[in-house]
């Protein structure tokens, strides 16, 4: 008998020591969530795609970042030559259909002298230059063209066949988009343009002076001239103010010049200080300057005041 109850024991041992077990081994349990790629990081310094602006945003004369590298017939856009005009990024392509009657319109609108044409050709160098808005000499100073694989791109980043305009105004600001090729749309373009062109003043005058005033008492008559952004007061040019007054009106100068006009922040300004006797005057001035544009050139500006006043 004793023989026999350790083996049964020891069954009974390892019985309950299997039971103890988990059913199932640790390879067979479910396996966890792998873990979530992160999103994949935009390459650093990669310009998304160009895309058209749209109205009143700016626009460099040589387009945004996202714009790609391209070849020219002349030379790159120029900042100073498109300094104070109108510039028009024109886009076509040879087998535009409408394309070479729309050239024919954008020549015009170049030949006014306030336009800065940048083109661009869908095409090979033969191919720009028969839809070549500048034509070489005629149009130097006025713009330039962009062809080949860059223009390409670009055209179809931006989803343009041609004819498509770009109308940007002389402070970089967007004016009008355009797409289509109906004689409607390519006469509201000119249409614009031509505005912007009549908006564009080169130097705006005024003048101050009293229309009332008492025996012996000091008063001013000045004129002032404010330049566009774009242009500067020409050192190569004389700036004068002549004065012409009633002989009862007594003024410190009738003639200014040199460091007797003050030039501030594009501002040019002339101020005389009178007094008179009693009466009803009228005094006239004139103001001559000269001023420069980034492209070199120089022009010449005369304004003429006149002041009526009762001395009283």
């Amino acid at each position: 008998m004793d023989r026999l109850a350790i083996p049964v024991v020891a069954v009974l041992s390892w019985v309950a020591v299997a039971h103890a077990q988990p059913t199932t081994s640790p390879s067979a349990a479910p396996p966890t969530a792998a873990p979530a790629k992160p999103a994949r990081a935009a390459k650093p310094g990669v310009a998304p795609p160009a895309s058209l602006p749209v109205v009143g945003e700016t626009l460099p004369l040589e387009g945004t970042a996202s714009w790609p590298k391209l070849d020219w017939l002349y030379d790159v856009p120029s900042p100073s030559d498109a300094a104070g005009r109108v510039v028009i990024h024109w886009f076509c392509a040879p087998k535009a259909q409408a394309c070479p009657d729309d050239l024919a319109r954008i020549v015009t609108l170049r030949e006014t002298g306030r336009v800065y044409v940048v083109a661009y050709v869908n095409g090979t160098k033969p191919q720009a230059l028969k839809l070549d808005p500048i034509r070489e000499s005629e149009g130097v100073g006025r713009g330039t063209v962009a062809y080949g694989r860059g223009a390409t791109k670009l055209m179809k980043d931006l989803a343009v066949t041609g004819p498509a305009s770009v109308v940007v105004d002389v402070d970089g600001k967007v004016q009008l988009v355009t797409t289509g090729a109906t004689p409607a749309e390519l006469d509201a373009r000119d249409a614009k343009v031509n505005a912007a062109i009549a908006g564009i003043k080169d130097y705006v005058s005024s003048s101050e002076g009293p229309k009332e005033v008492k025996p012996g008492e000091k008063f001013q008559l000045s004129i002032a001239i404010k330049l566009a952004s774009w242009l500067k007061y020409s050192a190569k040019s004389p700036m004068e103010m002549t004065l012409t007054v009633p002989p009862d009106i007594k003024c410190d100068a009738t003639t200014l010049k040199g460091e007797q006009l003050k030039v501030a922040d594009r501002q040019l300004t002339a101020t005389v200080n009178c007094t008179g006797a009693h009466g009803i005057y009228e005094a006239r001035g004139e103001l001559r300057f000269g001023y420069d544009a980034p492209n070199g050139s120089t022009g010449i500006g005369a304004e003429s005041a006149r002041w009526k006043f009762e001395v009283k």
